[in-house]
């Protein structure tokens, strides 16, 4: 038995501790694993013929002299895959869905440009991308509409003949009596806004690796997915494989942004294929391929209309959007996911009365929409705070302080919305007030009316939203999804070692959850934080897990592995309390020593976990249990997490460009495990939102085609037009979730393009102009700026 001096202090806790990412060392000297490092003896790779056509049927394939391509072993396309597997199918409860089939390949006919034709496979991708070239395919063009205003038209040409139309989700909310507050109310405002499209951007390309094992009739996926565990249980239906032959597994990836948290083709072909051929078979997407074909972004029309009252008090809102999901629904979130949820949080964090939200999702010959870092509250926070804003320059109020009379207040929680959605607790109010005395919000007034004085175009921009996080089974039932997004489990082992091993079914993809979920554990066990190695992002390690995305992970992960830790350090102290002849009550436990209160005894885990696994007779055998728990967590409706953003910008009148100057973030997420790799998430996500506002956009011409499909066409921000980050964490008591945490992943995205929005009309006010689509580029600016000119001169002239 160790002796130690009890008067030694127990270590302070953890959460809450800027410790450095422990997996920042693998990863930055190189030796990260990612699914392209994986070479399996006998490895043959997929090249993919996609369509360069929006909407067509196939008339006929020829092959040619695609064989006498060294290295080439098979061709194929959908017909010879039919009887090799059931198609994905994303269904839901929703009224008035219809979930489009998921195949490997095009069957019969395509639906957008980049859409999966041909696949074939050789012992390199240098020799099936040559037989590419040879294959000819001859298409017979069918009528399309390649824009959601026109796709939503009764006589509109149909994508999917079997749904009989192209509007194949469509939802209302409502509460109070809407038109009537309209019909009284003396302000309002209203404008058509625009979210254009967008994609996730991530380093490391979708990457997939199927391998089958014909001895065990077993099928492994390296997938780089941040969702291994839903794609197992998918894959296992249209395979046929039960759960223990089908396993998922996410090696480090390259970060996600939800572009990689859905089923793909081919996932589903590299699957097929590798049990049809009974070898490894890899695919790797290009930068072309991930541009054109990965799901996309938002593509939301909103038009919004805002009542208020004479004293800016909010009174009523009404919007009607229009989502275009592409061509296809997406699994398992939908078609829904995106359009649905811009109506959810339309409302915001707001008081309001009266609500109406009516949204239609309406395909077109373009890639899926599907989960990108914010679903949905990107698109609906840029209306609401736009709207806003605009009612607070009609009433000469401030915008802070229109914000300040509008913002649910703390004795108001729990409040539920118009669309009704429950905020249980947030620091709304705190959030504003905290990014105001940040930034010293009247200097940053008295700066810009000094600037315009001097000529200069320089406006200030607010943005304040609220978000639910670590949803629970409530709010994963409620779309009436075929899967359960609210539970997660944690596993937790303490070997004959002494070693602790967390099994999670959580799948980190740059968010440093190995990091944070070890500082919960440490603190929640009494361990050392290097004795713990947490796993993730595999199948097989826990019955059910779905992954990581909206901002779940250190809510839904956190909690299980909190109430895992608890039952295996009851079981250390049941033991410890027999070792050492002590009550339990009088142990406690600190870096990875048990010790006991009332005395100087004290043995470690180590000493502990010997005795219960390998010393027989120490323990009676009646009272010997082994040190493993596994628990899991429902938050059930999970819980709010809220910011305010704040911005300063100029804009060059001669160039148009914008230049962001200040940016400030004031955010409630709960208690925070590790604050430097909050800073982190925010301020990545910040950049991001930065990119949404003023440069990123997927653009389809008239004839279906992506003019946007290289890095050169197709901008995202780069470190210089990054503006220093002012954070201001505020911790608000969170009782509802163990531990208190909230999410916070996702925020950057949500409130910077719109308070970049607001700040840009704020520069340009003066003329008039006021910001309705996103992002607001150079060019748009010169053609607002040229219309405003012109209108001015117009008036001018009359008058």
């Amino acid at each position: 038995m160790s002796q130690v001096d009890a008067s030694v202090e127990l270590r302070p806790k953890l959460v809450g501790a800027r410790i450095k990412r422990t997996e920042d060392p693998r990863l930055l000297s190189g030796n990260g694993r990612y699914v392209d490092d994986i070479t399996p003896k006998g490895l043959l790779h997929v090249a993919l013929r996609r369509s360069d056509q929006p909407h067509a049927t196939i008339r006929s394939i020829d092959l040619g002299d695609v064989f006498d391509v060294p290295g080439v072993v098979a061709v194929f396309d959908a017909t010879d895959l039919e009887a090799d597997l059931l198609p994905a199918i994303p269904t839901s409860k929703m009224k008035n869905y219809y979930a489009t089939p998921i195949w490997p390949l095009a069957r019969g006919k395509v639906r957008y440009v980049g859409e999966p034709v041909i696949a074939v496979v050789a012992d390199s991708r240098y020799a099936a991308e040559d037989a590419l070239e040879r294959i000819v395919i001859e298409y017979e063009p069918l009528p399309f509409a390649i824009r959601q205003v026109d796709a939503v038209a009764p006589d509109a040409p149909l994508l999917h003949e079997e749904a009989g139309t192209n509007v194949i989700i469509s939802r209302e909310f409502e509460r109070g009596e809407v038109d009537e507050v309209f019909a009284q109310a003396p302000v309002t405002v209203r404008a058509r806004f625009r979210m254009t499209r967008k994609t996730a951007m991530a380093m490391e390309t979708r990457s997939y690796l199927a391998e089958w094992d014909r001895r065990k009739q077993a099928l492994t996926l390296h997938s780089s997915t941040n969702i291994p565990g839903i794609i197992r249980d998918v894959l296992s239906g249209c395979l046929d494989l039960p759960g223990n032959r089908m396993r998922v597994v996410a090696p480090d990836v390259g970060g996600s942004f939800g572009g990689k948290g859905s089923l793909y083709h081919e996932e589903l072909l590299v699957c097929v294929l590798a049990r049809k051929l009974d070898r490894p078979v890899k695919y790797v997407s290009d930068r072309l391929e991930d541009l054109t074909a990965t799901s996309q972004a938002f593509d939301e029309l909103m038009d919004a209309e805002l009542a208020v009252d004479e004293e800016g008090h909010l009174l009523g809102l009404r919007a009607d959007v229009i989502g275009d999901i592409g061509a296809y629904s997406i699994y398992p979130w939908t078609g829904a996911l995106e359009p649905v949820q811009v109506v959810s949080f339309l409302p915001g964090p707001y008081r309001m009365a009266a609500y109406r939200g009516r949204i239609r999702g309406v395909l077109t010959p373009k890639p899926p929409t599907g989960p990108y870092r914010g679903v949905g509250r990107p698109a609906s926070t840029f209306a609401m705070e736009r709207l806003v804003d605009m009612a607070a320059r009609k009433l000469g109020l401030d915008p802070a302080e229109m914000r300040r009379r509008n913002l649910v207040n703390a004795e108001e929680f729990p409040y539920r919305t118009g669309s009704g959605i429950i905020w249980d607790r947030s620091a709304f109010q705190e959030c504003l007030q905290a990014a105001c005395d940040y930034a010293d919000y009247p200097a940053l007034v008295r700066e810009r009316d000094e600037a315009r004085r001097q000529g200069r175009w320089v406006g200030l921009g607010f943005a304040s939203y609220a978000e639910l996080t670590g949803i629970g089974s409530r709010i994963a039932v409620a779309p009436g999804m075929p899967i359960n997004t609210g539970v997660e489990t944690a596993k937790i082992t303490i070997d004959a070692t002494g070693a602790i091993t967390a099994d999670f079914g959580i799948s980190s993809h740059g968010q440093g959850l190995e990091t944070t979920l070890a500082q919960v554990i440490a603190d929640e066990l009494g361990c050392r934080m290097e004795d713990v190695e947490v796993r993730h992002g595999d199948s097989a390690l826990v019955p059910m897990g779905t992954g990581t995305y909206a901002s779940r992970s250190a809510v839904l992960a956190g909690g299980a592995a909190t109430k895992s830790s608890h039952v295996v350090k009851a079981k250390v102290f049941k033991a410890a309390a027999h070792l050492m002849d002590v009550p339990v009550e009088d142990l406690e436990a600190s870096q990875g020593i048990v010790r006991s209160r009332s005395s100087n005894r004290s043995l470690t885990f180590k000493e502990i976990a010997h005795a219960v696994y390998a010393q027989m007779g120490r323990i009676p055998h009646d009272q010997r249990e082994d040190l493993v728990a596994t628990e899991s967590y429902d938050p059930y409706f999970g819980t709010a997490c809220s910011s305010t953003h704040l911005a300063m910008v100029e804009i060059d009148p001669e160039t148009f460009g914008v230049t962001v100057k200040r940016f400030v973030v004031a955010e409630d997420c709960g208690r925070i495990i590790n604050p430097m790799i909050v800073d982190g998430q925010v301020h990545g996500a910040v950049a991001q939102g930065i990119g949404a506002a003023l440069l990123e956009e997927v653009v389809h011409d008239d004839d279906g085609q992506c003019v946007t499909a290289s890095l050169a066409d197709y901008l995202v921000p780069v470190a210089s037009v990054i503006p220093p980050i002012g954070i201001v964490h505020v911790e608000a008591e969170l009782p509802n979730t163990i531990g208190g945490f909230r999410g916070m992943g996702e925020g950057g995205t949500i409130g910077a393009p719109a308070a970049i929005a607001n700040a840009v009309s704020d520069a340009l006010s003066p003329l008039g102009i006021e910001i309705d689509t996103l992002p607001v580029t150079p060019d748009r600016i010169f053609r607002l700026v040229e219309a405003a000119q012109a209108r001015n001169s117009n008036q001018g002239t009359t008058t």
